[in-house]
């Protein structure tokens, strides 16, 4: 075959091509216009929200969404021009830097600056007088802490003994020195002046995930807590639960994380059962009673804005009713809406994204649904809302029992009563609509097209952790459950248990294995009376452990996620660059030493070509081969000459 100097320019070219599309460029060389934040209805609480006259939003009386409110009161963290210029600007490469940092002056004084600066450019400012305006009016993020180590930090906790193997009982040692690494605790101008910040002052230190998550998030927190509980720190986990109990009382419910920005949304409802870790640690029974009150307003927050009938039952989605982009991903769910060509469309996406991240998988085709009613669909098919999820029904359900349990200590029988027939009443209906016999799991339910989703996830065996089942069908549900696992293939891989077996590209979608979902179906099997089943779940907490160990061996890293087929390897997909830390990941880790840390050994051979070394033979291989074809295209180029 003759390659003819045409053919090797082509060539090059196409591989430069590649190298340099990106998101980046539309932005870059266009500003694109503000999304139609004058179809919104803002009302604004003078005792909230000061701002100045000259940036009221203009209401359309034709809109469509005047019941839709802004995430959070800021017109500079949640919604505006500024906002809007600022974040399509693209002047840092992950949107959520901006709306992490601090403003040098009141909201209204800044706007009034920003007015200004827009008038002086004629409503066109570039990149670049963007950029130094910004810089010039806001303090980089991550300035709002200061140095913590926890006071009940223990460099030898007693769990450490009962791990046999010298090289796990070392990670686990070095996982739990990175309690100090995570630990912030806010400056006092934060409460002082918290009107100049988008974090969301609580009283107590906190255990934030890591890389760029400066803040506490919702549910990262209960694998945080379980690694937390288990290193001895029972002040710190106790401190961490006032600051939620603090945001249930201040906001009606947990937001997603720690920033006024997530306040339109909350995530999984974990509180509860972090509660229940606590007090299986500590027996500390005052807390919980204590407690009581606040858990009662977070579950009453979820029976009436997050339920739906299906079918003549009553089970929970995830939702949202604010407007526009999320503020963290602005630019990126702006960009994304474009395909549509209403403003009815484009509300109805930034919800559903939204809604999405309520859910803490941002983002998998669990929440697609194509024109077709499949999953086989992109991101801009998500259609959260439309989606009964099966943990979020198994959490409640378990959330309803605990309250239960709680409120007969205090001999309150009403309570008693009315939380255990709301647990029979959630439980009655996943039976109805979600468990499917003929499959022999639970499934999440599309109320769009009213038809169940036979698609596999990890999360269709959740209620396996949260014993969302009836007494007496342990062994029958172990039956199932098995022959379930064995037909869908997701046993295969040696990294762990793939979030869902769909190739789409997003981050909670084939091939990443992430430390929630790993963590609840380990420990779901685990509590079946069925053998097989609980060695199945051994299995995984091998092939889980060997995926985080050797990455950390070969990397001293924790990652946010891992890959299932690459052995050593972390994640990739969706928004943003993979997380180093990581919160979860090392709770999940030390929860399950704890747990099979008699029986589980370090593995540093054999690895079928899998681990960290091979991918990075693997990586140095194509480098050389990259080399070899520009050697011999160059060499084409000579004799052409």
């Amino acid at each position: 075959m003759t390659i003819t100097l045409n053919s090797a320019v082509v060539y090059l070219s196409i591989i430069q091509i590649l190298v340099i599309i990106n998101l980046d460029f539309v932005s870059s060389v266009f500003i694109l216009p503000h999304p139609s934040i004058t179809h919104y209805n803002v009302t604004q609480n003078n005792s909230t929200l000061k701002s100045s006259s000259s940036v009221i939003l203009t209401i359309s009386e034709s809109s469509d969404f005047s019941n839709l409110e802004p995430q959070c009161p800021s017109q500079i963290y949640c919604y505006g021009n500024l906002l809007h210029t600022v974040q399509m600007a693209s002047i840092y490469s992950d949107s959520k830097t901006f709306v992490d940092m601090k403003m040098h002056v009141s909201e209204a004084e800044t706007l009034v600056k920003f007015n200004a600066f827009m008038t002086e450019h004629s409503q066109q400012p570039s990149k670049g007088q963007i950029k130094e305006w910004v810089e010039n009016n806001f303090t980089p993020r991550g300035n709002e802490f200061v140095d913590w180590i926890p006071g009940d930090w223990k460099r030898e906790p007693k769990f450490l003994n009962s791990i046999k193997d010298n090289a796990l009982r070392e990670w686990a040692s070095d996982l739990n020195s990175f309690w100090i690494k995570l630990g912030r605790k806010m400056k006092d101008d934060v409460k002082l002046n918290e009107n100049l910040y988008s974090l969301i002052h609580v009283p107590n230190p906190l255990i934030v995930p890591g890389g760029r998550f400066l803040e506490i998030y919702y549910w990262d927190s209960y694998w945080i807590l379980r690694g937390l509980l288990h290193c001895e720190m029972y002040q710190t986990t106790k401190g961490i639960l006032e600051n939620f109990r603090s945001m249930l009382n201040r906001f009606g419910h947990i937001p997603n994380g720690g920033r006024v920005y997530y306040l339109g949304r909350s995530q999984p409802p974990l509180l509860t059962l972090m509660i229940k870790s606590y007090y299986d640690f500590t027996q500390d029974q005052e807390f919980v009673l204590n407690s009581l009150d606040d858990l009662e307003k977070e579950f009453q927050f979820f029976m009436d804005l997050h339920t739906v009938e299906v079918n003549g039952t009553k089970l929970f989605r995830y939702i949202d009713n604010t407007f526009g982009p999320r503020p963290e991903s602005y630019r990126e769910d702006y960009l994304s809406a474009q395909v549509f060509t209403s403003d009815e469309e484009k509300e109805n996406f930034y919800s559903e994204m939204k809604a999405g991240a309520e859910s803490g998988m941002d983002f998998t085709s669990r929440w697609f649904i194509a024109r077709d009613g499949s999953n086989k669909g992109k991101l801009t098919d998500i259609k959260t809302r439309s989606i009964i999820p099966v943990e979020l029904n198994a959490i409640m359900y378990r959330n309803a029992m605990l309250l239960s349990e709680w409120f007969g200590w205090q001999k309150n029988e009403i309570k008693v009563k009315y939380y255990k027939d709301t647990a029979d009443a959630i439980l009655n209906a996943m039976n109805q609509i979600l468990w499917h016999d003929d499959v022999g799991t639970w499934l999440d339910f599309d109320i769009l097209n009213n038809r169940r989703r036979n698609y596999f996830s990890s999360s269709n065996l959740s209620p396996l952790w949260l014993k969302a089942y009836k007494n007496g069908d342990e062994n029958y549900i172990s039956f199932k459950i098995l022959d379930y696992i064995k037909k869908s293939g997701a046993d295969e891989y040696p990294g762990g248990i793939p979030n869902t077996l769909e190739h789409t590209g997003e981050q909670w979608d084939f091939p990443n294995v992430w430390a929630p979902l790993q963590h609840m179906i380990i420990i779901g099997l685990s509590q079946l009376p069925n053998q097989e089943a609980r060695e199945m779940a051994f299995n995984w907490t091998v092939k889980y452990i060997r995926n985080n160990f050797l990455t950390y061996r070969d990397t001293r890293a924790m990652f946010e996620k891992y890959s299932v087929t690459e052995v050593g390897s972390g994640g990739g997909g969706g928004e943003y660059e993979i997380q180093l830390g990581f919160g979860w990941s090392n709770g999940a880790v030390l929860d399950l030493l704890e747990k099979y840390g008699d029986k589980l050994v370090a593995i540093d051979h054999s690895d079928n070509g899998t681990s960290a070394s091979n991918l990075s033979c693997k990586i140095n291989a194509l480098s050389l081969i990259s080399s070899v074809f520009v050697f011999v295209v160059m060499m084409i180029i000579k004799n052409h000459d």
